[in-house]
């Protein structure tokens, strides 16, 4: 009997220290104010409520006991079903997890990290949940100022590494112009000195280079209109190594390890050999001493893992890589390797614009990069582009052909541009070849001529006019009314061209600022022959 006693009051001791632990814990939840932490049921009612809910979402226990937690959601996300959605994860994953808008019982929002556990019984049903609620907002609001600060110091360093460059550039061009001007404005006409070719030469070479820098920009921003091709890469690469061999020197060993069933790529040739290029530049100048180049090629998994040879099962992207044994980077230079201006060259050795342009390009073709470097080892750059569903070969790349000679005509053409010096150079210029231009500032201005001239042969506008129709849509409207109209856009910048570049209908095609004089005569003659 003093057993069986002895085991009872045991056994009442446990429960006793049970029942202890259980207060003990619960004022412990209760306690903690930072947190919310409360109980659902199986339908999702709040079963109890600690001090740190109270204080997050403002209601006392009375008042919220037995409600639905559908209640602290937002009202949109509660019309979308969000809450139905955490539970039914929670149920099937045993967890939800999200950071996301809640609202307090006074109606204001708060910024809410949330957790949302599964409580099962000993058979595995889902009796409840256990929920927690963090407060994030001042969290949030320190990140976004965070965020915004870093966006003002990189577009301080973007701001500066543009007016650095531009201002090299301008004045060349400004200087050059001085000399032609105090030339031509002599009292009696002089000979044409090597002074005045060499200003001349140089004012031209400052402006392609300025072209050359807003592509760049452009490239990194994604916002440079690209004209894609479809690409056999192999046959690129092996067309790219003898210029590169000219361009890196005897001192660069190049070398090439394309796979024999790389698939074909959409993608913009010319930018593509532009990345290419810089790629290996960027590689020469790693190896002051020379070294090796290896440019590879193989088809590519989502996860960018090469495949094996003839087995294309997976390959939704093309891989090129490009490795030197050079100098390598560091992890704090490889972290910035793709901030624009951000250079390890001295000044004047390098804009520092290469691999952004590189990055900008591939991102807006829809693939991705990569970098890997190890100092004293080298560098590999990983290009994946997406792997073209097109399966037949072309014989060639096809390329522009690029003609000299300025190209006349006698045919009437409507020149459209809101900027009257570029709308002044381009009238006078297809005057003096032969063609009939009239020109207009506008959409409307340009409707009106064209109701009025039966016989237009071509419309050229910029993309970018002012008002309520831009040159996209003029040329829509203008081939409306006169069905068969050839149309020749221009633009610099301008976001419709990015997303329509790549789909103009027969008998549209684009011309992208700054261009020649060549370039547009070129383009005019094509496009009125075809």
């Amino acid at each position: 009997m003093n057993v069986e006693r002895g085991g009872k009051s045991g056994r009442q001791e446990t429960t006793a220290e049970l029942g202890t632990s259980e207060r003990t814990f619960q004022v412990l939840v209760d306690s903690i104010t930072d947190y919310a932490i409360f109980m659902l049921d199986s339908q999702g009612h709040v079963a109890n409520w600690n001090s740190g809910a109270e204080r997050i979402k403002g209601y006392t226990r009375t008042e919220i006991i037995g409600e639905h937690f559908s209640r602290f959601y937002t009202e949109e996300d509660r019309l979308a079903g969000v809450p139905d959605q955490a539970l039914a994860t929670a149920r099937s994953k045993g967890r939800f997890e999200q950071e996301n808008w809640r609202v307090r019982k006074d109606g204001t929002r708060f910024w809410a990290y949330v957790v949302i556990d599964a409580i099962r019984d000993e058979h595995g049903r889902v009796v409840g949940f256990a929920k927690v609620t963090r407060d994030m907002t001042k969290h949030r609001f320190l990140e976004e100022r965070l965020r915004q600060s870093q966006k003002m110091d990189a577009l301080g360093q973007l701001t500066g590494g543009i007016a650095h460059d531009f201002n090299n550039l301008l004045t060349v061009i400004v200087g050059s112009l001085d000399i032609l001007s105090r030339w031509m404005s002599a009292p009696q006409p002089a000979p044409l000195t090597a002074r005045v070719t060499r200003a001349m030469a140089a004012a031209k070479d400052s402006a392609r280079r300025a072209s050359i820098l807003t592509r760049r920009l452009l490239a990194f921003s994604r916002q440079q209109p690209l004209q894609p091709e479809t690409i056999d890469l192999n046959r690129l690469i092996y067309g790219l190594a003898d210029m590169l061999r000219c361009t890196l020197g005897e001192q660069v060993t190049i070398k090439t390890r394309l796979s024999f069933d790389t698939g074909l790529v959409d993608a913009d040739p010319l930018e593509l050999e532009n990345a290419l290029l810089n790629l290996a530049v960027n590689a020469r100048d790693a190896m002051p001493d020379g070294g090796e180049l290896t440019i590879e090629t193989a088809n590519a998994d989502d996860r960018g893992m090469a495949g094996d040879p003839g087995d294309d099962t997976d390959a939704q992207y093309v891989l090129i890589a490009v490795t030197d044994t050079g100098i390598g980077m560091d992890q704090q230079t490889l972290a910035r390797a793709f901030d624009p201006f951000f250079t390890t060259k001295e000044t004047g050795h390098g804009t520092g614009l290469g691999l952004s342009q590189v990055y900008g390009f591939v991102e807006q073709s829809g693939g991705h990069v990569r970098i890997d470097s190890q100092l004293g080892v080298g560098t590999t750059v990983q290009i994946f582009l997406p792997r073209s569903q097109e399966d037949t070969r072309k014989p060639e790349l096809q390329h522009e052909d690029v003609v000299d000679k300025e190209q006349s005509g006698s045919e009437s053409i409507l020149v459209v541009e809101d900027d009257d010096a570029i709308r002044t150079y381009i009238i006078d210029g297809l005057r003096e070849l032969g063609y009939h231009a009239l020109e207009a500032p506008n959409a409307g201005a340009a409707l009106e001529i064209l109701d009025r001239q039966p016989n237009m042969h071509l419309l050229l506008t910029d993309i970018g006019l002012p008002g309520a129709m831009n040159g996209r849509q003029l040329s829509d409207e203008a081939r409306q009314r006169r069905p068969g109209l050839k149309v020749l856009l221009t633009t610099g910048y301008t976001r419709d061209a990015i997303v329509r570049a790549s789909r103009l209908e027969r008998g549209v095609a684009l011309l992208i600022k700054p261009f020649t004089f060549s370039d547009l005569t070129t383009k005019v003659r094509a496009l009125l022959d075809a």
